[in-house]
């Protein structure tokens, strides 16, 4: 099952892909509208839809099938909401979220952490958040081998939290059994064929794949 999470960053953000490789899409407040302006038809809608004018939300309501309308004071964002909602009916499901990056830092970085949170850390390894730049995806302990992504240039590991025995091999840079202490990013890191490895004993890695907008690759 492919989830689509759609949240109310800018379009001009989002990354080229086909609406058809997803099963259910979800709109979060305006990245609802915006989804509908794109013809694409909602399965569920998810916020307190205060970034909408008062017609905006009625076509929202008039043309999505599931309406899940939160007050405008809560204990969670509208994203956090929708991505319960997502595992609450699909708990086996791949989720990808577009418009969750660029535009406000506080807004990024609370969806770039989604994964720590109690409530997904269960789910991190089916989360990936993506835009026209970069690729992200969340990794527990273990083991791994990742395959480069078409059209990316750059790797990095970016530890979310202190980790322990961090090895990457089969990259441009790499480590060896390095224990980690705090948040740290290994970044602009490249693969040096089509895929690349990398291990760790603990703690949670967020594996981001990217680009220059002005270079192709």
């Amino acid at each position: 099952m492919e989830i689509l999470l759609v949240a109310g960053g800018s379009p001009e953000e989002w990354p080229q892909f086909s609406i058809d490789q997803f099963d259910f899409i979800i709109g979060i407040d305006r990245g609802s509208l915006y989804s509908l302006e794109r013809g694409w038809k909602l399965d569920l809608a998810v916020g307190d839809f205060d970034s909408l004018r008062l017609e905006e939300f009625e076509r929202v309501k008039k043309e999505v099938k599931e309406i899940e309308q939160a007050q405008a004071e809560k204990d969670f964002t509208d994203t956090q909401l929708a991505l319960m909602k997502a595992f609450e009916k699909f708990p086996e499901a791949e989720i990808t979220i577009i418009g969750a990056t660029g535009g406000r830092a506080d807004h990024f970085l609370s969806n770039l952490w989604l994964p720590l949170e109690p409530q997904f850390q269960a789910f991190a390894s089916q989360i990936q958040l993506k835009d026209r730049q970069n690729s992200i995806t969340y990794y527990g302990p273990g083991s791994y081998s990742i395959t480069k992504e078409v059209g990316m240039t750059y790797l990095a590991y970016c530890c979310l939290t202190p980790v322990n025995n961090l090895t990457l091999t089969e990259s441009k840079y790499t480590l060896d059994h390095v224990d980690v202490p705090i948040p740290t990013s290994y970044a602009s890191n490249e693969f040096v064929s089509n895929s690349a490895s990398f291990s760790f004993d603990s703690g949670m890695i967020a594996v981001i794949q990217s680009r220059d907008l002005n270079k192709k690759s």
